[in-house]
């Protein structure tokens, strides 16, 4: 690896602290294998730490797991989040899972009043509750250690007790076949019971989202309405998009 290429690969990561994988590739204009290869030399030698989908700075690694991820894609997700935003009105419902691009979604909802927000993540509940007159319902069980979210059933039959306006859902994968996928099953329950008690379904997802496997199926793409993210999907998937009549919504430049 060049000496010009190590120093871009620092800087870049330096810059937000971490960065996935797919977000240093497009930044440097090589390819996503090219930047593993890069970057290993540095993880080996200590100048940069992986985590799962990315890297960070060495002195990151005691951020507990889900403020880690709140710095990869972070302009991706607050694009996102603003679209979000400019959507939901005064006294909206929906439900918010436990992802980052999720409490991205809760922090531009503060310009909002009297929501009601049924979750199942402490930190969604932590930052919409107690707020312009809003109504938070929070889902019970046991909390995992990582994200502070509750998970099992007692959480999904909770969820089924309201119905509400919008199912907000960051998946964590749009496969090829153009299919919602996750890579932990008790998010893809709580994404289908959420689903099912929404009038829509908006999944919320970054473009590094569209082209990723994930082994556990939430659902087909005709099942959602909207996908909002930081900017145009693939052409391959706007048109598989257009035969399941599902929008796409992304900032127009």
């Amino acid at each position: 690896m060049s000496i010009k290429r190590r120093g871009d690969i620092l800087r870049v990561v330096q810059a937000s602290g971490s960065c996935s994988i797919v977000e240093l590739a497009a930044r440097l204009g090589v390819s996503t294998e090219t930047v593993r290869r890069n970057i290993q030399p540095l993880i080996e030698e200590g100048a940069l730490l992986r985590f799962h989908g990315g890297i960070m700075m060495p002195d990151l690694a005691e951020e507990p797991p889900f403020q880690r991820r709140m710095q990869v894609n972070k302009e991706a997700k607050w694009a996102i989040a603003t679209l979000v935003r400019e959507r939901i009105e005064d006294g909206d419902s929906l439900f918010l899972d436990n992802g980052t691009t999720s409490a991205y979604v809760a922090d531009a909802l503060a310009a909002r009043s009297r929501l009601t927000v049924v979750t199942h993540s402490a930190q969604i509940a932590f930052r919409l509750a107690s707020r312009n007159g809003n109504r938070v319902f929070m889902a019970g069980g046991e909390l995992g250690g990582e994200d502070a979210a509750a998970f099992g059933a007692s959480a999904l039959a909770f969820i089924g007790q309201f119905q509400l306006r919008y199912a907000l859902l960051s998946v964590g994968a749009i496969t090829r076949a153009g299919e919602l996928a996750d890579f932990h099953l008790f998010e893809a329950e709580f994404s289908r019971a959420a689903m099912a008690q929404a009038q829509e379904t908006w999944v919320i997802a970054d473009r590094t989202k569209f082209g990723r496997e994930a082994s556990v199926k939430v659902c087909p793409l005709k099942a959602v309405n909207a996908i909002i993210s930081d900017g145009p999907p693939p052409e391959s998937f706007q048109a598989q998009c257009r035969e399941a009549g599902v929008r796409t919504i992304y900032p127009q430049e």
